[in-house]
């Protein structure tokens, strides 16, 4: 072959690649909110592309503010997955200005979800969860527990569920504006059942029950294969595993809580009603209904009262927060200190992120609960 026609071979080889790099970057942009959702969506997209995630779970949802790089990642994303503007209130004048073409998945909207509102107060009577054990197999519990729990009445200043965030916490200690008296202004709301999301009105936790996280994936998946549908196929085959782990998972949760079940516990903030419908387990009450506000003198001697009163085993804290609260209120209870978090601060990101999430807290509950 003479030099000059190897020569146009060679420098035709790098357009031969090409395609491949093109076809890369033709697959979907997908930017999500919080940890245990792109663990996720990271499962329903493997061997596809990797979602870009907002929030690394030690940092608050309520008070986040987008860096540069991530607004960027928004502009160009074709689908945004985030639970609520109750949570993610951040994201709201971003999607606001999104373009026409892109997608955004509200989960508080997704079908077949459990939805809880808000519960009232610090202290709660126990609940009767009525828990049999989870039918992992179909993933069908949209109203399995929700009746079960009295949310007639709501707290409006549990301003939106901000779970993690030092920031938020040095500011609520900075501002304690502790009279004697609770500054959980109560309000009353009607008929809040089903899908109905007022920004303030709803428990904006709720992947935190298994039986939510499969509706999710579904959800997931099907935007997915909407906005790219020559992986369509692939992302069903990634939800049929990731709901096959997420049953497997499920019984074995259910396994490791059922000697705990019964165990009255105290939370550090009410984050975790979906984990309790979702295993009928026994929390008593909540330090602090938002955990960007400490706690006054009355809420404080309500929780001590209820921890005597119901005997509860453990009180739980947040590794976004500094345990001084909770040493102060089970000092004098003989109740044990665990710690829960929501949003797996420490478990790294990835496609086993929810599950780990899952684990974790199951683990802390089931550890804690077991001491005598």
């Amino acid at each position: 072959m003479p030099i000059s026609a190897l020569r146009r071979a060679l420098l035709a080889l790098p357009l031969i690649a090409l395609p491949y790099g093109v076809q890369a970057a033709e697959n979907p942009s997908v930017v999500v909110s919080i940890k245990p959702i792109h663990g996720i969506a990271s499962a329903i997209m493997a061997g596809v592309g990797e979602p870009v995630l907002l929030l690394d779970g030690a940092s608050s949802p309520h008070a986040y503010s987008l860096r540069p790089s991530e607004a960027r990642s928004l502009q160009e994303a074709d689908l945004v997955i985030y639970v609520s503007h109750s949570l993610e209130g951040f994201l709201k004048k971003p999607l606001a200005t999104l373009s026409g073409g892109a997608h955004q998945l509200e989960l508080a909207d997704v079908e077949g979800l459990t939805i809880l509102a808000m519960r009232e107060g610090g202290a709660w009577e126990a609940h009767s969860h009525d828990h049999g054990g989870h039918d992992h197999d179909d993933h069908d519990h949209e109203d399995e527990h929700h009746d079960e729990h009295d949310h007639d009445a709501h707290d409006h200043d549990a301003h939106d569920h901000d779970h993690d965030g030092h920031e938020d916490h040095a500011h609520a200690e900075e501002h304690d504006h502790d009279h004697g008296h609770e500054h959980e202004h109560e309000h009353e709301h009607e008929g809040e059942e089903g899908h109905h999301h007022d920004e303030h009105g709803i428990d904006a936790h709720l992947w935190l029950d298994p039986a939510n996280g499969a509706s999710i994936a579904k959800a997931i998946a099907a935007e997915l294969g909407e906005i790219d549908p020559d992986h369509a196929g692939t992302y069903q085959d990634n939800l049929k595993k990731f709901l096959a782990s997420l049953d497997a998972l499920g019984n074995d949760l259910d396994s490791q809580l059922e000697p705990v079940r019964s165990k009255p516990f105290v939370v550090f903030h009410d984050a975790y009603q979906y984990l309790e419908a979702g295993f009928g387990l026994n929390a008593v009450g909540s330090i602090t209904v938002s955990p960007e506000q400490k706690p006054g003198a009355k809420r404080l001697h309500e929780i001590e009262d209820k921890i005597r009163d119901s005997n509860a085993v453990c009180v739980f804290a947040e590794p976004q927060f500094r345990p001084a609260i909770v040493e102060a209120v089970v000092a004098d209870t003989g109740a044990h200190i665990g710690t829960l978090d929501p949003l797996g601060a420490d478990i790294p990101a990835g496609p086993d992120a929810y599950q780990n999430i899952l684990r974790q807290n199951a683990g802390a509950l089931a550890d804690c609960l077991s001491q005598s």
